[in-house]
């Protein structure tokens, strides 16, 4: 694992291929931030002076470096799919005194999601996006490192153009976090201390405007406690259903990747440039999707049935426009 004085490269340039030459992908994420304990002393030492230096990519930016180090590589001749080596970079909460850090998990997620391209692309027309040779060297690469039975989860999740559903249910509507401008609402969700009877102070206030953002966290158990109680939910009233597999499929995640301690957040990034501010406010997802499950079991139906619609409509309409001219 690289050190942590190294995790700096060239900053600086990241900020300028990103913010001038391209915009940020449509895509949301679900991250699970673990507490340092989760992790070997040697990767704790790691992450413990990662997370207190001041050249790591901090909030926004560091979805913004990702991804020009990703532009990086595919746009090198020839392209590079799959970094030689596994990021030293991760995204980085503090709350309650504690530091949670979610690792980028680079080379693990390139590999995973050029086998996903390659399954879903017509063999003709792979090579006019990679050139086989570079493909089939990255497939043997990752052959390699499973035979060494290295973990295949990743503790971030991504969504193009769209929230999954089942995103929403481990989530509670007091851990919304707008921020518009010069205006955020609520402080606690951000994942900084809020100052004692003052408004949150953002990372960037005084200096530049902040970044438009809508997320969610939430400390894990009560997150798995909420997902449960979907599953049981969809289980009994709706029986089989995509709804009820994408809700099981992010359980067992959750079940395969979280400490107990963990922290999970709910990133809308680049799915924000869809929407205006006003649609951003009127964006109540995760309430919504909770009165769809109480309606279920409070024997509710056209309540159940209002919000489902309701929810479903907004993101069907978003969702429309990866197709629009």
């Amino acid at each position: 694992m690289p050190t942590a004085a190294g995790t700096g490269h060239s900053r600086a340039a990241d900020r300028d291929l990103c913010h001038d030459a391209c915009v940020l992908p449509y895509t949301a994420y679900l991250r699970v931030y673990q507490p340092l304990v989760a992790f070997s002393n040697r990767e704790k030492a790691y992450w413990r002076a990662y997370a207190a230096s001041s050249r790591r990519p901090r909030r926004r930016d560091a979805v913004s470096a990702e991804h020009a180090e990703s532009l990086r590589r595919l746009m090198a001749t020839p392209p590079i799919p799959v970094p030689e080596r596994e990021s030293g970079d991760a995204y980085v909460r503090r709350q309650g005194g504690e530091v949670y850090v979610c690792p980028w998990q680079t080379r693990l997620r390139s590999w995973l999601g050029l086998r996903d391209f390659r399954a879903e692309t017509p063999a003709r027309l792979s090579p006019a996006f990679l050139p086989e040779t570079v493909a089939t060297a990255a497939e043997a690469r990752f052959e390699t490192w499973r035979e060494r039975g290295e973990p295949m989860r990743t503790q971030i999740l991504t969504s193009t153009w769209t929230v999954p559903l089942a995103w929403f249910a481990p989530f509670d509507a007091e851990e919304r976090c707008l921020v518009l401008g010069d205006e955020e609402e609520p402080a606690h969700a951000s994942g900084q201390e809020a100052p004692a009877g003052g408004r949150l102070r953002h990372p960037s206030e005084g200096r530049e405007a902040p970044p438009r953002t809508l997320l969610y966290v939430a400390p894990m158990a009560e997150a798995r406690r909420r997902l449960e109680r979907a599953v049981g939910l969809l289980r009994e009233h709706v029986g089989e259903s995509e709804a009820l597999s994408s809700a099981e499929r992010l359980d067992d995640w959750l079940a395969g990747v979280a400490h107990p301690r963990a922290l999970l957040e709910l990133d809308y990034a680049g799915l924000v440039d869809l929407l205006d501010d006003g649609r951003l406010r009127e964006d109540h997802s995760v309430a919504e999707v909770s009165a769809a499950l109480t309606g279920l079991e409070t024997g509710q139906e056209e309540l159940a049935t209002a919000m489902y619609q309701r929810v479903t409509r907004r993101w069907k309409e978003i969702q429309a426009l990866e197709h629009a001219n």
